[in-house]
């Protein structure tokens, strides 16, 4: 499977005009032979927007996502809507399984190349250290993992990466892959490399970590999207600008590396 991870320009606010570039961006990715594109967190409205969540809230059912949603099969694409705000009332109004009746969610949709939506993620780990998210949001219970392509694929959010217990759940579901939208700011570029890197070289898998790019008053992003193999070496990185990282993921090569290394069956 080729993993095309686009670390986007984000504007905060501008939900329209960030739309209209992540569909740009991911027709590109398609038209360049990718299987699968991943979206930054919070993509469409910027994190840092606190003021603008609600504004940009709509049920995961709702007519932005559906543009993703068509944009998935009209190119023969899957794709990991990155994250968006969630209105868990509209949510729930439509009929999808939510973790509260009210409020809102931080959440990570992947549709496959037909467009169906397989997989919703609410992010479990909110962050609250300079953040207004853990005011503002429901936290999610579940990190469930999917097939997808031949690859058992799971997602995690930004913040996640510092929780390793949630990726070594995800291991003993399958997964193979796990892909990190994100909106990892300065000055902590060591810890989102580190733990990036970590998370794959510990569970022996695939961790593709896409970061957004831009910034939001004293805020900003610092990119370094990257995707590591299970023995967390990186395929595949860039910088702080806007850009687009792809990588194969195989498979047959976790299984290998796990059964060269035997460190998961040696837990105890």
């Amino acid at each position: 499977m080729k993993l095309a991870g686009v670390q986007l320009a984000v504007e905060g606010g501008h939900i329209e005009a960030n739309v209209e570039r992540a569909l740009d961006r991911i027709r590109a990715a398609a038209a360049d032979g990718a299987d699968l594109v991943v979206l930054p967190e919070l993509f469409d409205v910027g994190y840092f927007e606190f003021d603008s969540y609600g504004r940009a809230a709509e049920s995961l059912a709702g007519d932005r996502l559906a543009r993703f949603a068509a944009a998935a099969d009209e190119e023969d694409v899957a794709v990991l809507a990155g994250t968006v705000v969630e209105d868990l009332s509209a949510s729930a109004a439509d009929g999808l399984d939510v973790p509260a009746e009210s409020g809102l969610a931080n959440a990570a949709v992947l549709f496959d190349a037909d467009g169906e939506r397989r997989l919703v993620y609410r992010k479990r780990h909110l962050f609250g250290y300079g953040s207004e998210e853990t005011d503002r949001m429901v936290p999610g219970e579940r990190t469930p993992v999917v097939e997808l392509g031949g690859v058992t694929v799971g997602v995690t959010t930004c913040y996640d990466l510092r929780f390793p217990e949630q990726f070594r759940a995800m291991v003993d579901a399958g997964v193979e892959c796990v892909l990190v939208p994100s909106a990892w700011p300065y000055p902590r570029i060591e810890h989102w490399r580190t733990l990036g890197r970590a998370r794959a070289i510990e569970n022996l898998a695939y961790v593709a970590a896409i970061n957004g790019s831009g910034r939001f008053g004293d805020d900003a992003l610092c990119g370094r999207s990257a995707v590591y193999d299970p023995w967390g070496t990186a395929l595949a990185s860039v910088g702080d600008e806007p850009g687009v990282v792809t990588a194969a993921v195989d498979p047959e090569r976790v299984a290998a590396v796990r059964e060269e290394f035997p460190a998961l069956r040696d837990r105890r």
